[in-house]
Parts: C-alpha cells; sequence; structure tokens
C-alpha cells in the first residue's frame, strides 16, 4: 500500500512519531510512504521559529531509520498543503485532527480532477501530562518538551 504523510515535523514530538507510526504501519511490509516535509517558505508560515529544512529532514531520517519499518520511504519536500497528493497515485493519507480537513480538500480536488479518492486515517491527539495535546506551538513556548512533559523554568531558561 502507498501512504502519503506530511507536515513541518519541527520539533519531531510524540504526536508526530505516532502520526508517522501510523503512516508506517498502515503502509505495511512491502508499502511505500511518501512523506512531505514542509519546506522552508511555507514553513515560516508558523507562528514560531521553525528550523530550517536540512536540519528537519536529517532529524526526520535519522529517527525513521531507528525504527526499523517494514515500508520503504521517501521524503520530499511541501510547497503547499496539498504537496504531490493531487497528482500522485497512493491508496491512504495519514492526517491529524489539525490536517483532517486538508485531508478532506484533497479527495474533493483528487475528485474535481477525476482522481480517486483515498482512504484518510486519523490519529487522536497526544495529549501531554498536563492533559492539553502536545504541539510543536506549546513546546517553543516552553510549557511542555517533545514528550508532553512539563519543562522547569530552569530547563526552558538553559535550553538551545
Amino acid at each position: 500500500m502507498k501512504v502519503m504523510v506530511g507536515g513541518t515535523f519541527d520539533p519531531l514530538h510524540i504526536g508526530h512519531q505516532l502520526l508517522l507510526r501510523r503512516a508506517f504501519m498502515t503502509a505495511g511490509s512491502g508499502g511505500h510512504v511518501v512523506l512531505g516535509l514542509s519546506a522552508d517558505p511555507f514553513a515560516a508560515r508558523k507562528q514560531h521559529p521553525v528550523r530550517s529544512y536540512e536540519v528537519r529532514f536529517a532529524e526526520l531520517t535519522a529517527w525513521i531509520k531507528k525504527q526499523k519499518f517494514a515500508a520503504t520511504y521517501e521524503i520530499e519536500p511541501l510547497y503547499d498543503q496539498y504537496g504531490s497528493a493531487l497528482t500522485q497515485d497512493f491508496d491512504a493519507l495519514v492526517v491529524s485532527y489539525e490536517t483532517f480537513p486538508v485531508g478532506n480538500e484533497i479527495n474533493r480536488k483528487r475528485k474535481e480532477m477525476g482522481k480517486p479518492m483515498v482512504d484518510l486515517y486519523q490519529i487522536q491527539c497526544v495529549l501531554a501530562e498536563d492533559g492539553k495535546a502536545v504541539s510543536s506551538t506549546r513546546i517553543y513556548r516552553g510549557e511542555i518538551n517533545r514528550y508532553g512533559k512539563p519543562v522547569a523554568e530552569e530547563e526552558f531558561i538553559t535550553r538551545d
């Protein structure tokens, strides 16, 4: 099965890891995952600083290699919210609660273009220890770390 998933992945946190695990699990052994990684101009729309495409690409690749998933993968730059999802032939799109509307829009546009619609797999939000969703914005604000744990004031002040 060919599966697509996309994001900025900065920093790569436990919510992203769940999203990626679901994509690879859905693709299965012998399947293929296309990961759209926000290119720097597209990532600049975020409300918080975002590290360069190269740094995020390296972090994402290192994490995926450690997992030893059965499916193959490729990473392509995303210059908009659709990437190649409107033109590629694939079977499924893995989305989060936040990106589910984009998944529906992709299917609507694919149908208008005469392309087959794809299955949407939505993951649940991963909650931090405080019961709120883990997000990159909360991590950059210093509220939590990438694992959803509260950040001590001293840790936030001294981190890079």
